[in-house]
């Protein structure tokens, strides 16, 4: 049997600046458990412009909570004005409370709802700058990206999470010719070794070749896992990660092919290879899956490759011996393998998600 192949993005070459620097000054670094990528189409109702999917973003908030090991008497960290709230309702006269947590995590959220439709209508991920309405949509897109950006990090602080929003733009991310050129990992890292949870997001960049274009959260968590190198990386998807508009069933993992189709197969193992080639494991191939090959779609409105993108960045990351695992936002399988008890599934036929894993690993 010869392994697929995942098809490699512009993104995804190499990029070796300053990792060097950051691997010198790795033994200073406090660790990063867990990277998680919040999809954009879990977190926000992406048929709906600029809505947040409240109950999701709300359960995906505790389940981070929880995974972190913080306490649940922790103080609210937003005072900013809501529902007519005064500034004396908002803040605490004072705090004895611990505010540590034992388990450091980064965050990353796709847009979802936020700055596809600006990016897309405007031809923000082709570049030209010179187009004036190229350049109008750069900025509408940067005003709804950082717009969720913050609704995120308020979800967050209010439930005692010490996150602080890190935008790649204004962090210095840019790209060439759509390929990841300059970097800020140890922005993030600081923000760690400061105690804090750095929410990081898909956001318009500079391009030195295009003028601009969209450099996407699947992206930004491939790069940081790379560096920062966390015990394993988590997204959370939903249904419309698969990119079907008419297709509203929860999505619980990576399927054979779009799910709506009929025997639409979940795969619960991959296994992938250091040159990135890949199998898959469970099921075993030729038992309902699709014959090994795994289908994705994009949307026209999506400008950062969709399903096809997650799964080509998982991919890479489960090759440098990080554990990858997909499952569907807000659920309790999301909870299991965010508090990494997801060990070997085996034994653990009752999670529901996949794994993507290196071929070397001792996971499963």
């Amino acid at each position: 049997m010869i392994p697929a192949q995942f098809p490699t993005p512009p993104e995804s070459q190499a990029l070796n600046i300053a990792t060097s620097q950051f691997s010198a000054l790795a033994n200073s670094h406090r660790y990063v458990h867990c990277i998680v990528k919040l999809g954009g189409a879990a977190i926000t109702r992406k048929d709906e412009l600029e809505t947040v999917n409240d109950p999701v973003l709300s359960a995906t908030t505790l389940h981070l909570r929880e995974a972190m090991g913080l306490s649940y008497t922790n103080v609210s960290m937003d005072w900013s004005r809501r529902n007519g709230s005064s500034i004396v309702d908002l803040v605490p006269n004072s705090t004895d409370q611990h505010l540590g947590f034992q388990n450091p995590f980064v965050v990353v959220h796709g847009a979802g709802s936020y700055g596809h439709f600006q990016a897309s209508k405007s031809g923000v991920n082709k570049g030209d700058l010179k187009n004036p309405l190229v350049k109008a949509g750069f900025v509408a897109t940067r005003i709804s990206v950082t717009k969720l950006n913050q609704g995120v990090v308020r979800s967050l602080a209010l439930e005692g999470i010490p996150a602080v929003g890190i935008s790649p733009f204004s962090a210095g991310w840019s790209t060439q010719n759509k390929a990841l050129k300059r970097d800020n990992v140890l922005e993030v890292q600081r923000a760690v070794d400061a105690g804090f949870v750095p929410v990081v997001h898909g956001d318009a960049v500079l391009d030195s070749t295009l003028g601009c274009t969209i450099l996407s959260g699947d992206v930004l968590v491939s790069r940081l896992a790379q560096v920062i190198k966390p015990n394993f990386v988590v997204f959370l998807v939903s249904c419309l990660d698969y990119l079907d508009q008419n297709f509203h069933t929860n999505v619980p993992g990576v399927f054979d092919r779009s799910p709506e189709q009929p025997g639409a197969t979940l795969l619960r193992e991959i296994v992938v290879y250091e040159d990135s080639s890949w199998t898959i494991v469970d099921p075993p191939l030729g038992i309902g899956s699709n014959g090994g090959a795994v289908e994705t779609a994009v949307a026209a409105h999506d400008t950062t490759g969709g399903m096809s993108t997650k799964i080509a960045e998982a991919a890479s990351i489960a090759a440098m011996g990080i554990d990858v695992f997909i499952v569907e936002a807000g659920t309790p399988h999301a909870l299991e393998a965010l508090r990494g008890k997801v060990k070997n599934l085996k034994s653990n036929k009752s999670w529901t998600g996949t794994l993507i894993r290196n071929a070397l690993g001792q996971t499963s």
